[in-house]
């Protein structure tokens, strides 16, 4: 209800201009940026923590802030932050595909959120937040995406969920903050599972090659 404190406290979060947005405007980029952000810094530090330990999950978060700090297009970094943001693609991809998956089982509407992954996750710029937000949008059943305004360039992205999704409304927040906990919570599951699962391959490993000395 506070437009001005909100446009204010946006900028904390996203790298959207929030001077071009008005409430539902602002209320898209908060649901899109908890999207992404679950699967940047929840999920996929997670998924590098079960697969490398401390160091694995340090390492993504390193990569992953570095991609934020210097891999966006701007004339500053614009070859200076290639190889950050394109290690962070690479980096991200696990993640992002198991957040997606997540999002799908937690979420209001996993056949829309199947629906609209599989139909729009291949048109977002980006290979790892498509997924991410096409399965939000539709489990959340909004349309994300759209016209964006950064910095004071605008882009013009791909519509996630813009059959079935209607536009995003302030009570969607919290919606999505939810689903973002849900998804964290199985993630965090799944990793703890995994890293278990792993060791104890590992050491049944290393007893059958004793066993045969």
């Amino acid at each position: 209800g506070d437009t001005e404190r909100a446009r204010a406290r946006l900028p904390h979060l996203c790298g959207r201009d929030p001077q071009a947005l008005d409430e539902r405007g602002m209320a898209r980029a908060v649901v899109e940026s908890v999207a992404e952000n679950t699967s940047d810094a929840v999920v996929g530090a997670l998924v590098w923590g079960a697969l490398g330990g401390v160091p694995g999950l340090a390492a993504f978060r390193a990569v992953n802030t570095l991609d934020a700090m210097v891999g966006h297009r701007s004339p500053r970094y614009q070859r200076f932050g290639w190889a950050s943001a394109r290690l962070d693609d690479l980096a991200g991809w696990p993640g992002a595909r198991l957040t997606a998956a997540l999002a799908v089982l937690a979420g209001d509407d996993p056949k829309g959120a199947v629906r609209a992954w599989r139909a729009d996750a291949h048109r977002h710029p980006s290979p790892n937040a498509g997924p991410v937000e096409a399965a939000f949008a539709g489990a959340l059943g909004v349309r994300l995406g759209g016209t964006l305004a950064y910095g004071g360039r605008v882009e013009h992205r791909p519509v996630l969920n813009g059959g079935a999704g209607r536009p995003v409304e302030i009570a969607d927040i919290e919606r999505a903050a939810r689903l973002s906990r849900r998804v964290g919570l199985l993630a965090l599951g799944v990793s703890a599972v995994g890293r278990l699962a792993a060791g104890h391959m590992l050491r049944t490993a290393r007893g059958g090659r004793g066993g045969t000395r």
